[in-house]
C-alpha cells in the first residue's frame, strides 16, 4: 500500500469519526499524533482542504449523487467523496484520474462494491463539469 493511500485512509478515519461525532475533523486530529504517522502532512493537507472547502464540496455531492441525500448516503462513502473531490478540484499536481481510483480502492476494501461504482460515477460526471466550475 503507498504512503499517499495510507494518508488518505488515515484521514478519512477522522474525517469518517468526526461525522459520527459531529465534530471537526481538525480538532480530532489535534488530539491525536498526525505528525507522527508515515505521510502525516498529506493527512493534515486533505483535513484542512476538505475543512476549507466542505461546503462547496457537499454542495457538488448533494448535486451530482443523484438519489441519495448527504444524510442517507453511508458515512464512509460520503467522506470518501469528500477526500477525493477535494483533491480532484483543489489539489493541482495530482491527476484526476489518481484521485478516482483511490476513491474506488477504498470504497471496495472498506465499504461495498455497489459503494465503488456508485463513488465513481459521482466522481466521473464532476470531472468532466469542472472546467465550468467556479472554484
Amino acid at each position: 500500500m503507498s504512503a499517499r493511500r495510507k494518508a488518505r485512509k488515515r484521514a478519512l478515519d477522522f474525517l469518517y469519526e468526526a461525522d459520527i461525532r459531529g465534530t471537526n475533523a481538525l480538532e480530532l486530529s489535534v488530539a491525536r499524533p498526525v505528525a507522527e504517522l508515515s505521510q502525516g502532512e498529506y493527512v493534515q493537507v486533505l483535513l484542512e482542504g476538505v475543512s476549507n472547502h466542505k461546503v462547496k464540496i457537499d454542495e457538488l455531492i448533494t448535486t451530482y449523487a443523484q438519489g441519495w441525500d448527504m444524510d442517507r448516503m453511508p458515512a464512509i462513502d460520503r467522506n470518501i467523496l469528500r477526500i477525493a473531490l477535494y483533491e480532484i478540484l483543489w489539489e493541482i499536481d495530482l491527476d484526476d484520474q489518481i484521485a478516482i481510483s483511490e476513491a474506488i480502492e477504498i470504497a471496495s476494501e472498506l465499504s461495498t462494491d455497489d459503494s465503488a461504482k456508485y463513488i465513481n460515477g459521482v466522481l466521473g460526471r464532476i470531472v468532466v463539469l469542472k472546467p465550468s466550475f467556479a472554484l
